[in-house]
């Protein structure tokens, strides 16, 4: 009794969730995302393909090491096959997408400089444009995956509201 009140009676506060219908909310794993993930799987075994011929192709006419850009852009391209294969196959949560399509778009991103850099002559033979133009696509579908993948996972997330 402080200053003439009575006892403290403890406020009870509850809180709700608002959940909605399943159909309302799409899970992480909707067919854009499933579509875009491909979309990266394919163009990075391209670029694959093609930085492994440079390489091949540099080491046999001119006997030397290739440099350090297109191994890096090769490293990628390796690493991104072989993780997307397996989040294809896993199935990850959504906060661990969000943060694999984070690191892999920037590490897309470092090889799409490393590739313009290269090969952004006009005297570049085009598949080479081409291993180019693919590892813009593969940064392209693993920027607008952290976009919708953000979107989705706040979308889907409750909302919890204190009553008083």
């Amino acid at each position: 009794m402080a200053f003439g009140r009575g006892t403290r009676t403890p406020h009870e506060t509850t809180t709700t969730t608002t959940t909605t219908n399943p159909t309302d909310r799409r899970s992480i794993f909707s067919p854009i995302l499933s579509v875009n993930n491909i979309l990266v799987w394919i163009s990075s075994v391209i670029v694959l393909g093609l930085s492994a011929y440079e390489i091949h192709h540099f080491k046999k006419y001119y006997g030397g090491y290739p440099g350090a850009r297109i191994v890096y852009i090769l490293v990628i391209a390796v690493l991104t096959v072989a993780f997307f294969l397996l989040s294809f196959l896993l199935h990850p949560r959504p906060s661990h997408t969000l943060l694999f399509n984070l690191i892999f778009s920037y590490l897309w991103l470092v090889a799409v400089t490393f590739a313009a850099r290269l090969y952004s002559s006009s005297h570049i033979a085009s598949k080479w444009h081409a291993l180019e133009a693919f590892t813009f696509i593969s940064f392209f579908f693993s920027f607008f995956n952290i976009l919708y993948n953000w979107w989705q996972w706040h979308r889907a997330a409750p909302r919890t509201a204190a009553v008083v």
